[in-house]
């Protein structure tokens, strides 16, 4: 099955957490900016969105379920579902980070590198050290927890009210 940019989709592959920010984010088939970073429910082990830094250097929240993904980019169906992912948004208060989760221990001394998604968006394995998939049968990933602001956040200044 064709999409209208020219590629297959993947909507019965799974696919790596890694897998998937290599691929840029398009709307229209016009590029829009790269994933950066891929957010997880709080609590359950589903992927919510991907963090796509935009041309315009500004971080926004592509829910996955308002996207297409294809062999060679995420296809956001609209512009308007690309949500502005502040500090204090829903998103980035309540999300987990993949990012902030690889290098976790999980078992046997193992760490977290990865994370196998279904078609779904569910997350079927987990990829361990040295690509060691495992399946998450009673492995619970680590809840969300305060973190500093990551290196890649722009900081912003505010203006100062007269």
């Amino acid at each position: 099955m064709s999409d209208r940019a020219g590629g297959h989709t993947c909507a019965d592959m799974t696919m790596t957490g890694d897998e998937l920010l290599r691929r840029p984010v398009r709307v229209h088939g016009i590029h829009v900016g790269q994933p950066v970073d891929l957010l997880l429910h709080p609590s359950e082990p589903q992927a919510l969105g991907l963090d796509v830094l935009c041309g315009d250097d500004r971080h926004r929240f592509l829910p996955l379920s308002a996207a297409e993904v294809t062999e060679r980019h995420v296809e956001a169906f609209s512009p308007l579902v690309l949500l502005d992912l502040r500090d204090g948004s829903f998103y980035r208060k309540e999300a987990r980070s993949l990012n902030a989760l690889r290098g976790t221990p999980l078992r046997d001394r193992s760490s977290l590198q990865d994370v196998v998604l279904a078609p779904d968006w569910t997350i079927d394995e987990l990829v361990l050290d040295r690509d060691e998939r495992v399946p998450l049968d009673g492995v619970v990933l680590p809840p969300r927890t305060e973190r500093g602001r990551a290196r890649w956040l722009p900081r912003r200044r505010r203006r100062k009210r007269r």
